[in-house]
């Protein structure tokens, strides 16, 4: 469904991201894993053509560089660390309620008896009415992770991106999120890509894994292959399996 070949990104002059590829079928979860400063998250906005971007990236054999802004929203969702609608005090239904913007046929941006059912139906898979009309100012980090994710649900995508989603979650909700995340790409044929650090929740989450040093990719492929190589250690400087081997011995 999408794929990504040689795609170079950055900020101003200065290129972050430099001749990567990589293809991810429907129904298949990617993680990007790397080094902090990486590019993991420019990487994620050139593939939305949030940053202008060389080389190419189609969804569904469609340049997103051609695609009006309009029409990428309701394909791609991004959930990123920082969202815009952190900066005003909307309430938990009203931020989540914004992910319907590209699907709404009024110009006024009324919502549809169709589209709050829709938004209901995405606060009651994450478990937020019973706080829906809670100011999100109000919020616990872990709250708001949780209407950053309702809200990329309401945009219908057929591709979620996310940054860093398990930020501000304990271990039980970051696993909940990851395994609802399976779920709905496995159920509904669609993608997800994500960035995470935790290496053990790669292991389990992901199909394909992308590893990334200094704007380069080091390695790409099925999870297995990315973490028996030694391409991680080369990357982070570290024996990661003999570290991992020693935290466990601890339990």
């Amino acid at each position: 469904m999408l794929e990504v070949k040689h795609i170079s990104c950055g900020y101003q002059d200065a290129k972050i991201v430099n001749d990567i590829s990589f293809s991810l079928n429907r129904g298949e979860i990617l993680c990007i894993i790397g080094p902090n400063g990486c590019g993991k998250t420019t990487l994620l906005r050139g593939i939305t053509d949030l940053l202008p971007y060389e080389g190419s990236v189609t969804l569904d054999q469609q340049e997103i560089r051609t695609m009006k802004r309009r029409e990428i929203s309701q394909k791609i969702a991004l959930m990123a660390q920082v969202s815009s609608a952190t900066y005003f005090s909307y309430t938990v239904y009203e931020a989540v309620a914004l992910g319907r913007y590209a699907h709404q046929k009024s110009r006024f941006g009324t919502l549809s008896t169709e589209d709050k059912e829709f938004v209901d139906h995405c606060m009651e898979e994450v478990n937020l009415m019973e706080i829906k009309d809670k100011p999100i100012t109000q919020l616990s980090g872990g709250q708001m992770q949780r209407v950053f994710l309702a809200k990329a649900l309401a945009q219908d995508p057929e591709l979620i991106l996310l940054d860093e989603p398990t930020n501000h979650l304990d271990i039980r909700h970051q696993l909940e999120l990851l395994e609802f995340l399976k779920v709905w790409s496995s159920e509904n044929r669609r993608g997800v890509i994500g960035v995470l650090h935790d290496l053990n929740m790669v292991r389990d989450f992901a199909d394909k894994v992308l590893l990334m040093k200094a704007g380069r990719m080091v390695a790409y492929g099925g999870s297995n292959t990315i973490f028996e190589g030694d391409a991680l250690e080369e990357t982070y400087g570290i024996d990661i399996k003999a570290w991992m081997k020693s935290l466990l011995e601890k339990w």
